[in-house]
Parts: C-alpha cells; structure tokens; sequence
C-alpha cells in the first residue's frame, strides 16, 4: 500500500471515529434527507403500516367478539319443548323448568314466554303473531354456572322420560365450532401481518440499494479511504429509521381514525338492521386498550424492522464492495 493510501485511510478512521467534531462546518449527509425516492418510500410504509393495523385490529374485533360469544353460550343451556295434540304446554314448560333448576350448577331456569318468542318470530312472520294456535316451539333458557357445570347427561335423561318431546341442547357443539373459528381467523390475520411485514421489508431493501446506488460513489471512495462499514451502515440506519418512523406514525395514526369511524357509526346506528348485523359479528368496533397498544407495537416494529433491514442490506453491499475490488483496500 502506497504512502497515499495509508494517510487516505488514517483520514478516513479519523472520521468514522468521531474526529468530525473538531470540523467547523456543517457536514452534508452522505444520504440526501428529502428526495422523490425517500417520500416514495414513506408513502409505501405508511401504506403498509395502515394495512398492517388494520389487520392486527379485525383480528383482534374477532378473537373478542369470539370470546364474548363463547362466554355468553356457555353459560346458557336450551330446553327445547315441541307442540303436539294434547299436550299441555303450560305445564310441560313448567315441569321442565323445574327439573332443571333441581340440579346443582343451575343458576336459573326461566321459561321464554309467549310475547317474547314471538318478538323472536318477528323478523320472520311479522307482527301481530298468535303463538298459541301456531305449531311453535317452546323454550326454557337455563343458566349455568360456569364454575360448576351441571351434570347434562343425567338431565337430559330425565327431561325425556318426563315431558313429552323435550330436548335439551347445551350448545357444545356451537361452542367447539366457534373456538374452531376464532383459531381459524386469528391464524390467517397473522399470516396476513406477517406477510405484509415481509412486503415491508422487501420494499425497504429495494429502497436501500436504490439510495446507495444514487450514492454509490461517495459510499466507496468513503470505504476505500478508511471510513469503517459500520460507520457507513449507521448513517443509512438513521435515515431509514427517521423515514420508517414518519410512515408508520402515520399509518398507523390513519388506520386508528378508522377504528374510531366504524365505532361512532356504529354508536350513531345501533337501531338500524345493519349496524345489529355488523353488532352481532364484530361487537361495537371498539378494539379497546388492546388493541391500541398492538398498533403501537406494529408502529414501532415496522420502524425498527426498516432499519435493521437497511443496516444489513449496506453491510451486505459494503462487504459486495470488498470482494468485486480486493485491491483497493
């Protein structure tokens, strides 16, 4: 190596140790702050940011809404009692509410009454309904405590040998499928989060070599005159970090002005057949505390996730730089 290149190199040591202080002018960036490909570049994460909570947020919307449901079905059973001729329905109501609220871990057993089944009936036959001289089904609504279930089998037992026609239905099998639904859609919403993290990072390693391509030049003759890649990597890591950062506050601040849309319209239709549809599936549209604090986290993964990507992605280069021009260092 050549005098020249051993004071090119104590030069540049000098730099990327921290000699640049004693520079009194101010030291333009070896990445421009503000171009068209960095404000591209924001914009994509931004985008990716607010599909990113958008996701976490309708999972989170079903795995509650799930759990209220499985929560408010366990803790009910249905005695189901059919019409027939001759049957007193009166009484057989009566006797099956008895029987149930004999067994221990029955909270409650109330029988459905006449006007509120046909309230349930409305949507289907209108109003105005004589449930008495129609073929109607009869319910008992029998509530459990979910720290002592009752024992099922032995009354479902007895409801048939004493009323006529009774059945009596614990809801397992709506509450295994729902589990089984909940599961389902919480898996394919973090694959979802997952693959669009992947697009997120994929977009900031193409952004990165695009700014080291521009920038390329300045990036070698640094390297070859002795600046350290870790030096090199570290101004890229900030810039990225404070791009990352602008386009995931601000999807991330976009996709919960959305969350708090759909809760006031929700809030503002409650009466309306819509809003009770998209009340029964999803609740109010409240992600509550947390979901808030899952869109930090995202906000803040995607911001470090852009760093960490850029910081290895010029390493990669620099060490690129190494092998192509052996000679040159």
């Amino acid at each position: 190596m050549t005098e020249t290149k051993r004071l090119l190199r104590n030069l540049g040591a000098r730099l990327s140790s921290g000699a640049r202080g004693a520079v009194s002018r101010k030291q333009m960036p070896i990445v421009p702050p503000d171009n068209v490909a960095g404000r591209a570049m924001v914009l994509v994460i931004a985008i990716m940011t607010f599909l990113s909570c958008l996701t976490l947020g309708a999972v989170t919307l079903v795995r509650d809404t799930a759990a209220t449901w499985q929560t408010q079905i366990a803790r009910e059973a249905t005695i189901q009692i059919k019409p027939e001729e001759g049957l007193d329905m009166a009484s057989a109501l009566a006797q099956a509410r008895d029987i149930a609220a004999s067994y221990p871990g029955v909270i409650d057993a109330t029988v459905v009454d006449a006007q509120a089944t046909a309230r349930l009936l409305e949507p289907w036959l209108g109003t105005g309904l004589d449930i008495e001289s129609l073929p109607v089904p009869r319910l008992v609504i029998v509530t459990i405590d979910p720290l002592s279930r009752p024992d099922f089998g032995a009354m479902r037992s007895q409801l048939q040998k004493t009323v006529s026609n009774a059945t009596l239905d614990d809801h397992r099998t709506w509450v295994d499928r729902l589990v089984a639904m909940a599961r389902t859609t919480v898996t394919i919403g973090m694959s979802a989060l997952a693959l669009i993290l992947s697009a997120t990072a994929l977009t900031v390693i193409f952004a990165t070599r695009g700014a080291m391509a521009g920038n390329g030049h300045i990036i070698e003759v640094l390297h070859f005159v002795g600046a350290e890649a870790p030096f090199i990597a570290s101004q890229f890591r900030r810039h990225f970090l404070l791009a990352g950062m602008k386009g995931a506050a601000a999807g991330g601040i976009g996709a919960i002005l959305v969350f708090i849309g759909f809760y006031w319209w929700s809030s503002r239709n409650m009466a309306t057949p819509e809003a009770d549809q998209a009340t029964a599936l999803f609740g109010n549209f409240a992600i509550g505390p947390s979901g808030y604090i899952g869109v930090g986290a995202i906000v803040v993964v995607i911001a470090v996730l852009t760093a960490a990507t850029t910081h290895v992605t010029v390493l990669s280069y620099l060490k690129n730089v190494d092998s192509t021009h052996p000679d040159s260092m």
